[in-house]
């Protein structure tokens, strides 16, 4: 063989290694991720084929799929839609499905990798071609209890396993009902989504996972807190002096405690106290000794600046980066440009209820095939250690005081140790002027055996404007759904 034909040969080789390798890999290794993918249509059409498996709370339906006599062969519908809209999203014909629909589309459609040898033993077997069935984790009467508590005000309720990361409540309001979205009529389906889109209460959007993300207020007193007892130079006796106001670094503006003068009686206020009444001025002085750089990395422990996936994708939580002492005091209580979804916040109560561990909220359970194997189950995961042993100690007797004693006592209930945090946020709107008011609540009970950790979320001031707060209003939403789940 001559040399020339040799540099053919061996190039010629090259290639078809070169096509077996990316064959392979697209084939194999990343068959799952390409059917998944949302862009790829084929797939999404091919479902329409067979039997969608059905999404469980609790081994009961909330979506499942039943025989149609039109071209799509099969109808998706929904059990108390509005009320599961955030876990189960919606599968329409004619566009991209949301929630778990598309988290898992393609177990539910039965396309997934896993279920080839299934779906190969039922084309041999004469079976009709079904799909996987997704259980979630969901307790059906917390999520009725968060649902019912919530009531008529925009926001969001997520309630937690915080050993865990389990999700066993997900609610956000205004709902929708994804039945109005899974029609075979596209013209009107089409209709229904334009109007929700347009609809400026955004019943589309999870608030629990994203949107226009609110500022924590006083809950992110908890991370500043815990910063300062991380660095080793403060505990909770430490004290800060305790003026009615206080002018920020370097600036013209004031902070006030929310409800005006000092923080208690004394010249001095220790951290315990300014978070249980809740106090701004001594929290911005404490952050302006941390800095922003510590507080920041305090944030980033607790889950900050990372997206997270439940499986459905959590956008991140903002702490920027870069502050002068101005922003920095205005951060240490929740404000400036400091930004959280309730999921987040909801990490950092139950971190603090778990030891000082993070875990990564899920909402999934597990996947049964149709034999009722388990084709896929979800362990929990460990996001990272946020805090000491100690430094959780600390803050949750501070929590517990807080409810007890301090400024979220609507949260008390008879007989249980409760530990939380109120927020309420200021927003300023593009012209300049004061909006109504972001109300929170986040906590935990039992304090003692930690079983649930809560976040609550209320926008828009709850209807009153700039007069309502985190413990009028959010604090007895958390009550009401912690009382239902711990008298189940």
């Amino acid at each position: 063989m001559n040399r020339e034909l040799k540099r053919v040969s061996t190039f010629v080789l090259l290639l078809f290694l070169a096509l077996f390798v990316s064959t392979t890999v697209i084939q194999a290794v990343q068959a799952d991720t390409l059917n998944a993918d949302s862009r790829n249509t084929r797939t999404l059409y091919e479902s329409y084929k067979v039997e969608r498996g059905p999404i469980l709370v609790a081994g009961t339906p909330i979506a499942s799929s039943a025989p149609s006599d039109d071209e799509y062969k099969w109808q998706r519908s929904y059990t108390n839609g509005p009320l599961y809209a955030p876990v189960t999203g919606f599968f329409p014909v004619n566009g991209e499905p949301t929630g778990i629909e598309g988290s898992f589309n393609d177990y539910l459609s039965g396309t997934a990798n896993s279920q080839f040898l299934s779906s190969l033993e039922r084309i041999f077997t004469g079976q009709k071609p079904k799909g996987a069935a997704v259980e979630v984790s969901i307790d059906p009467v917390a999520q009725q209890a968060a649902w019912d508590a919530l009531g008529d005000f925009t926001g969001a309720v997520v309630l937690t396993e915080p050993a865990t990361g389990r999700i066993l409540a997900l609610v956000s309001k205004p709902s929708f009902d994804p039945n109005s979205l899974a029609g075979h009529d596209t013209d009107a389906v089409d209709v229904t989504y334009d109007a929700l889109v347009a609809d400026p209460a955004d019943p589309l959007i999870d608030r629990n996972r994203g949107g226009d993300l609110n500022p924590p207020g006083s809950t992110f007193k908890l991370v500043v807190a815990a910063a300062a007892f991380e660095s080793g130079k403060y505990t909770p006796e430490s004290t800060f002096p305790n003026p009615s106001e206080y002018q920020l670094p370097g600036s013209s503006s004031v902070v006030i405690n929310s409800g005006g003068g000092t923080c208690g009686p004394g010249a001095t206020v220790s951290i315990a106290d300014a978070v249980r009444l809740s106090c701004n001025i001594p929290m911005a002085e404490l952050g302006v000794e941390l800095g922003d750089k510590a507080i920041r990395e305090q944030a980033e422990k607790f889950g900050f600046n990372v997206e997270h996936h439940i499986p459905m994708t959590v956008e991140k939580s903002i702490y920027p980066a870069l502050l002068d002492d101005a922003q920095t005091a205005l951060s240490a209580f929740g404000q400036y440009e400091v930004r959280a979804t309730p999921i987040q916040i909801a990490m950092v109560s139950a971190a603090i209820a778990n030891d000082g561990i993070v875990m990564e909220p899920s909402l999934a359970d597990q996947v049964t095939g149709t034999d009722l194997a388990v084709v896929k189950s979800f362990e929990p995961q460990e996001f990272g250690r946020a805090i000491s042993s100690e430094t959780a100690d600390a803050l949750k007797k501070m929590m517990v005081a807080d409810v007890d004693d301090g400024a979220a006592s609507n949260a008390r209930i008879d007989g249980v140790s409760v530990g939380g945090k109120t927020g309420t946020a200021e927003n300023i709107g593009a012209d300049g002027e004061e909006d109504p008011y972001t109300l929170w609540f986040t906590g935990f009970a039992p304090a003692e055996d930690t079983k649930y950790a809560i976040t609550v979320l209320i926008e828009d001031g709850g209807g009153m404007g700039t007069d309502g707060y985190g413990n009028l209003l959010a604090a007895p939403v958390a009550q009401k759904v912690l009382e239902a789940v711990l008298n189940k």
